[in-house]
């Protein structure tokens, strides 16, 4: 059996990008002291209605921000100097058979994005998911990126595919929202070879 490829891929911290511009935009790692800032739009109602956790209290949220591993994939999202969101990028093992376990080690990631209600509709998370988007084929040397969403949930999937990731899934109730209900759930992804032939190469 021929022997796979593997490589050690820089992690998120470790790429010389920082900080990372768009054209509006200014990204970076989280510190801890992002907490408060970003606690203002992440305790909404809004804001919390489709993300993974609901947070309500402030020492909670700040003892969870303070965890390495939520450090350790979490970018914030600057315009003009103030902290309007951030965008997780969570690198991950493809799956893969035994043999080739290492050769699929970290080579994918799932992508997450909250974003302050008061700087929706602007175009201002497609634009921070596409910086994120190239960061991981360009410089994390990733193969496959995906996201996931409820499908009611419109402006996150139509976001998904502004930003031309292709949906891979649909989750016929097969998603546990914290009201108790199940609902349909999407799943979309991107190839690096795809993302490539976007940008015409």
């Amino acid at each position: 059996m021929p022997e796979l490829e593997s490589r050690v891929a820089p992690s998120l911290r470790e790429v010389p990008c920082w900080p990372l511009s768009t054209p509006r935009l200014v990204l970076r790692p989280a510190t801890v002291a992002d907490a408060r800032a970003t606690w203002g739009y992440r305790k909404l109602p809004e804001n919390s209605r489709w993300v993974t956790s609901l947070w309500d209290d402030y020492a909670e949220y700040l003892r969870s921000f303070r965890e390495p591993e939520h450090l350790r994939e979490r970018l914030v999202v600057e315009l003009s100097g103030d902290v309007v969101g951030e965008v997780v990028i969570r690198r991950q093992d493809a799956w893969s058979q035994t043999e080739s376990r290492k050769a699929a080690s970290g080579v994918e990631a799932e992508l997450g994005w909250s974003l302050n209600p008061a700087c929706s509709g602007r175009g201002l998370a497609s634009e921070a998911v596409s910086a994120v988007l190239r960061l991981g084929f360009e410089e994390l040397g990733l193969r496959r990126v995906r996201a996931r969403c409820f499908s009611a949930n419109v402006p996150s999937w139509k976001l998904m595919e502004r930003i031309r990731m292709r949906r891979e899934a649909h989750l016929v109730s097969g998603v546990l929202h914290r009201d108790g209900r199940w609902m349909d759930g999407y799943s979309y992804a991107l190839l690096k070879d795809e993302w490539l032939a976007q940008q015409g190469q």
